[in-house]
C-alpha cells in the first residue's frame, strides 16, 4: 500500500460514544499519541495503553496517531485503530476483544421476530443500549444506513459490537450489503456468534444460497456449530415475483421481509399511509412466506411522530398475516409488539389446542382433537409458542394449566 495517513472514525459535536483516529506511518520516531479527549483526565492513560498495545500487535513501530475522543468505549477505540491500520499495511492478523460471556447464546427458528430495531453499523452510539430496549431483534446494518466510504471500517466496529455489547438476548442480526461487497462482509460476523443475516434487495433464489453457501465455509473453517438464519428482504418487483422461490431457497431461511421504501421507488409510486399502492406486494410476500413454512416481516413505519398512525399499520400488518415489523427508533418497539402480541381470543384458543393435546398424551392417544378437527404437531407447537409469549408480556398467568377448563 502506498498511502502513509489513514483516517477512521467519527468526530464532531453531535457525535458520543466514537473516536477518530488519524495515523501517519513514519519512517523513525518512535510511536507519538495525540488525545484529545473530554474524558482524558480519567481515562487518558487506559485509552493510549489500549492504542500501544494494538500496535506493538500489528508489529507497527514508528507512527503519530491523532485521537479525537468522544467518549468512545475500549471496542469502538480498537475497532476504529484497527480500521486505519488496514487501510495503511497488508495483514491477515485481527485484533479481537473478549467475547463477553452473555452473547454466547444461540436463536431458534421458531422464535418471535415481532419487532426488530434497525443500527447504523457505524454509529456506535446507538448500540450500547441497544439491548435495554427488549427489542426481539437487534439489526446491525452495513447497508443504508453507512456511507459509501465508511463501510469497511464499519465491518470492524460490527464485529467487535457482536463480541463485546451485551443485547440482552435479542437475536443478534446484521444486515449485509450487496453482491460481492455482502459476501465479504461475512467474513466479518459469521465467526462471532450473529444469530441471523438480513439479504437486502434480494431478487433471485440464487442470491440467498450464495449466502448460505459462503456461511456454510466459514463455519465449516471456524469449526461453528450453532446455526445462522437468513432473512431475504424483498424490495423491487422483480423479488416479489420471485417471493414463493426466494422463501423456500433454502433451509436457514426463517422469514421473509418486505421494504417498501424501495419497493414503491422501484415501481415508481410514492409511499403513503393507507398502502394501496404495496397492497398486492405485501399480500403476495406474506402468501409466499406462508407457503414455505417460515415468518412474514412487514416493513418499517418510516414517522417515528406518530404513534396513532404506526399502531393502526401493525394492526393491519398483523390482520394481514405479517408476524412482525422493523423499527427505527426504540419508541415504536413497544406499540409494535403490543399490536402483534396474542389477543384474548387467540390466547384462549391456544390453551385450548395444549389442553386437548395434554389429554390426548396422557391418555395415550396418537391423534389429537378438538372438537371434529385434527390438530397436527406444528398447530401444538405454535400454540404452546403463543402461550409462552402471553407469559412473558404478563397476559397470562404462569398456573393457567390450573384454571377450570369450563370457566
Amino acid at each position: 500500500m502506498n498511502k502513509s495517513v489513514a483516517v477512521a472514525g467519527n468526530s464532531g459535536p453531535k457525535v458520543r460514544s466514537d473516536c477518530e483516529m488519524i495515523l501517519e506511518i513514519r519512517s523513525a520516531g518512535g510511536i507519538e499519541i495525540d488525545l484529545t479527549s473530554r474524558v482524558r483526565a480519567l481515562y487518558g492513560e487506559s485509552i493510549k495503553t489500549l492504542c500501544l498495545a494494538i500496535l506493538k500487535f500489528f508489529n507497527i513501530e514508528n507512527v503519530l496517531l491523532k485521537i479525537t475522543d468522544s467518549g468512545a468505549l475500549p471496542f469502538v477505540l480498537s475497532a476504529r485503530l484497527e480500521a486505519a491500520v488496514k487501510q495503511l499495511t497488508e495483514t491477515g492478523k485481527e485484533y479481537l476483544p473478549e467475547m463477553i460471556s452473555q452473547n454466547n447464546y444461540s436463536a431458534t427458528r421458531e422464535r418471535f421476530r415481532f419487532t426488530r430495531l434497525y443500527l447504523p453499523g457505524n454509529t456506535p452510539g446507538f448500540m450500547i443500549n441497544a439491548g435495554l430496549y427488549s427489542a426481539d431483534g437487534i439489526i446491525l446494518d452495513f447497508e443504508d444506513s453507512v456511507a459509501p466510504e465508511k463501510k469497511d471500517e464499519s465491518r470492524y466496529l460490527v464485529r467487535n459490537a457482536l463480541r463485546q455489547v451485551n443485547f440482552y438476548g435479542a437475536e443478534r442480526m446484521v444486515r449485509i450489503n450487496q453482491g460481492e461487497r455482502g459476501l465479504d462482509d461475512l467474513d466479518f460476523i459469521i465467526p462471532h456468534n450473529v444469530n441471523l443475516i438480513l439479504i437486502p434487495k434480494c431478487e433471485t433464489a440464487e442470491t440467498v444460497k450464495a449466502v448460505e453457501n459462503r456461511i456454510e465455509e466459514i463455519r465449516k473453517q471456524y469449526k461453528i456449530e450453532s446455526e445462522v438464519f437468513l432473512m431475504p428482504v424483498i424490495e423491487t418487483a422483480l423479488g416479489i415475483e420471485n417471493a414463493f422461490e426466494i422463501a423456500r431457497s433454502c433451509g436457514s431461511v426463517v422469514g421473509m421481509a418486505i421494504g417498501l421504501e424501495d419497493f414503491t421507488a422501484d415501481i415508481g409510486v410514492p409511499r403513503t399511509v393507507e398502502g394501496n399502492e404495496s397492497f398486492y406486494a405485501r399480500s403476495r410476500l406474506v402468501v409466499a412466506a406462508k407457503a414455505a413454512g417460515i415468518q412474514p416481516i412487514d416493513s418499517v413505519f418510516s414517522d417515528i411522530g406518530d404513534m396513532d398512525g404506526l399502531r393502526a399499520t401493525v394492526l393491519a400488518s398483523k390482520a394481514m398475516g405479517f408476524e412482525g415489523m422493523g423499527c427505527i427508533h426504540p419508541r415504536q418497539i413497544s406499540v409494535i409488539r403490543k399490536g402483534f402480541a396474542p389477543g384474548v381470543a387467540e390466547i384462549e384458543k391456544s390453551k385450548d389446542i395444549v389442553w386437548a393435546f395434554e389429554s390426548a398424551r396422557s391418555n395415550g392417544l396418537g391423534v389429537v382433537a378438538l372438537g371434529s378437527k385434527m390438530i397436527d404437531a406444528p398447530v401444538v407447537s405454535r400454540a404452546q409458542k403463543t402461550l409462552e409469549l402471553a407469559e412473558r408480556l404478563g397476559l397470562l398467568k404462569s398456573n393457567w394449566r390450573n384454571e377450570d377448563r369450563g370457566q
